[in-house]
């Protein structure tokens, strides 16, 4: 049995639509309900879902072969996987953002940057040559310029509806994000023949 972990949120509708049209799947998973675990009728495939961020986590530690999980997780963990496919869907954008007709402020020191990407976002400073405080937020970072607490912002972007509500802006795109097809080390070299398997089924539906 081959195990997959797969994404819970705004990629699983499309990750579970495309295991079921490669085949890999015929099991209805709801994604809607409590069910955590799906094991197809005959016992091929185990499927688990998973918060996306736990995805990569799963896979690095053998408890599922294969995942699927967007590229800005895999570049902010920076977990021992192997990335098999670009999937071509759950289309986003890391981006820094600051207030809206933005105009630089005169920084003395560090600028101060709120953001859940932490490596990411001081990989991306640290190229610039600037000093950079990041101020790690887990709820709302737009929050940070809004009330002073920070300069900037490094998030997602998906529509940049968000940011132009909060008076925001896109200022630079960091990089540009898609789901991945993951795949334990291990698995890769033992079950390598079941992976190729599920890959060769999977890319004529990219």
């Amino acid at each position: 049995m081959i195990s997959i972990a797969l994404p819970k949120g705004r990629m699983a509708e499309d990750s579970i639509s495309l295991m079921a049209r490669a085949g890999i799947t015929r099991e209805e998973i709801d994604i809607k309900g409590r069910k955590l675990s799906f094991t197809d009728v005959d016992d091929r495939i185990k499927v688990l879902l998973v918060r996306s961020q736990d995805v990569a986590t799963y896979v690095e530690h053998g408890i599922a072969d294969l995942g699927v999980v967007g590229k800005d997780v895999l570049l902010e963990q920076d977990k021992k996987v192997y990335e098999l496919l670009d999937l071509k869907f759950g289309y986003c954008r890391i981006s820094l953002a600051g207030p809206q007709n933005h105009v630089k402020p005169a920084i003395q020191g560090s600028v101060r940057v709120a953001t859940k990407y932490t490596r990411i976002t001081e990989a991306f400073f640290a190229g610039k040559g600037q000093d950079t405080e990041i101020i790690k937020l887990y709820g709302s970072v737009e929050l940070g310029p809004i009330t002073g607490l920070t300069h900037y912002i490094v998030d997602l972007v998906s529509t940049g509806q968000t940011l132009k509500e909060n008076g925001l802006e896109e200022l630079e795109t960091i990089f540009e994000s898609t789901a991945r097809l993951i795949c334990n080390r291990s698995s890769f070299v033992m079950r390598n023949q079941d992976i190729q398997n599920i890959v060769t089924l999977i890319q004529p539906h990219l």
